[in-house]
C-alpha cells in the first residue's frame, strides 16, 4: 500500500516531500500524481520515459512462473542476503525493476515489520506488485532518471536480473545502507538458450557491473546459487515470455521449438547474489 512508503518517496518534479490527499500523491509545491485504481501511482518526471516496459503478457508469465515456485532457491538467496545485512531498525527497501513484486514480497516477508518500494517503468507490472504485499507501495518510475526517492531514506536497494544506477542507489540508501544484486551466471538456462534462440549473457556482465558500481559501493560478498528445475513446456513458455527473449520470438516460432523439447526438461538455474557496501 502506498500509505505504507509515503514518508520514503519524493516529488519527481522538485524532490520535495509527498503525501497522500484525496487519491493522488502530492507535494506542497502543488506538483499532484493520481493513484491509479489500482493502487500504484506513476511519478515520471515529464509523464514519460524513452524506455518500454514490460507488456502484460511477460508480466502474467512471471507471475505464473514465480507463483509455481522454480526460482524459489534464488528468492531464498536474495532473502538472506538482506536478512545478513539487516540493522537493528526495521528494513526500508525499494526494488528496482521489481516486476510482479514476488521477490520483494518474499524479502518482506523474512524482514519482520519492514516496508518497501516495488519500482519498476511497466505499469503491467505496477498494477501486480500493488497487490502482492500490505507492506509494499507500488510507483512506476524510470530507474534512469533520478529516483522519486528521498536522500539516504532507505537500507536496502535490491536489483533481481535489472537494470543498477549506482548513483542513485547510493543517494537514497541510508550511510550504513545495502545494496544487494543478483545477476545470472553464463550456465543460467544453459539447456534452453541455443535451442530457442534466447538473449544470452553478457561476457562482460560481471565487469559492467563492477564498473557501474565503481566510486559509489564496494562489494562485501558474492555467491552462487545453482540448481536444476523440472519444466512443462507451459513453464518454459512462461520463461521465456518473461524475459528480454520475447521480444525476439514470434510466439509461434516459440510454441514449435519448445514443442520438441522433452516434457519435463530439465533446466538449469544459476546466478550470483552480491551485496554492496556504499563508500
Amino acid at each position: 500500500m502506498l500509505a505504507t512508503v509515503i514518508d520514503l518517496l519524493s516529488c519527481p518534479q522538485c524532490a520535495a516531500e509527498l503525501e497522500l490527499v484525496d487519491g493522488a500523491v502530492e507535494c506542497d509545491r502543488g506538483h499532484r500524481f493520481d493513484v491509479a485504481r489500482q493502487g500504484y501511482v506513476s511519478l515520471i518526471s515529464g509523464g514519460a520515459t524513452k524506455f518500454t516496459g514490460d507488456s502484460a503478457e511477460m508480466i502474467a508469465a512471471r507471475a505464473r512462473l514465480l507463483g509455481a515456485g522454480h526460482f524459489g532457491p534464488l528468492m531464498d538467496a536474495v532473502s538472506r542476503a538482506c536478512v545478513t545485512t539487516a540493522g537493528s531498525e526495521p528494513a526500508r527497501i525499494v526494488e528496482i525493476g521489481a516486476g510482479t513484486g514476488q521477490y520483494l514480497a518474499h524479502v518482506v516477508d523474512s524482514l519482520a515489520d519492514s516496508r518497501a518500494i516495488a519500482l519498476d517503468v511497466s505499469k503491467f507490472a505496477a498494477r501486480r506488485a500493488a497487490k502482492v504485499h500490505e507492506r509494499i507501495g507500488s510507483i512506476v518510475a524510470d530507474v534512469w532518471q533520478p529516483l522519486p526517492i528521498r536522500d539516504g531514506a532507505l537500507s536496502h536497494v535490491l536489483c533481481v536480473f535489472a537494470p543498477r544506477n549506482g548513483p542513485q542507489s547510493h543517494r537514497v540508501l541510508a550511510d550504513d545502507g545495502v545494496l544487494v544484486v543478483l545477476t545470472p551466471t553464463d550456465r543460467h538456462l544453459r539447456e534452453l538458450i541455443d535451442i530457442l534462440a534466447m538473449v544470452k549473457v553478457d561476457d562482460r556482465k560481471v565487469e559492467r557491473l563492477e564498473s557501474s558500481m565503481a566510486g559509489y559501493f564496494e562489494r562485501v560478498s558474492s555467491d552462487e546459487v545453482e540448481f536444476t528445475m523440472s519444466l512443462s513446456h507451459q513453464d518454459v513458455l512462461d520463461l521465456v515470455g518473461m524475459g528480454p527473449s520475447a521480444r525476439h520470438l514470434t510466439p509461434a516460432d516459440l510454441a514449435a521449438a519448445v514443442a520438441k523439447l522433452p516434457q519435463p526438461s530439465t533446466v538449469t538455474a544459476s546466478a550470483t547474489v552480491s551485496t554492496y557496501r556504499k563508500i
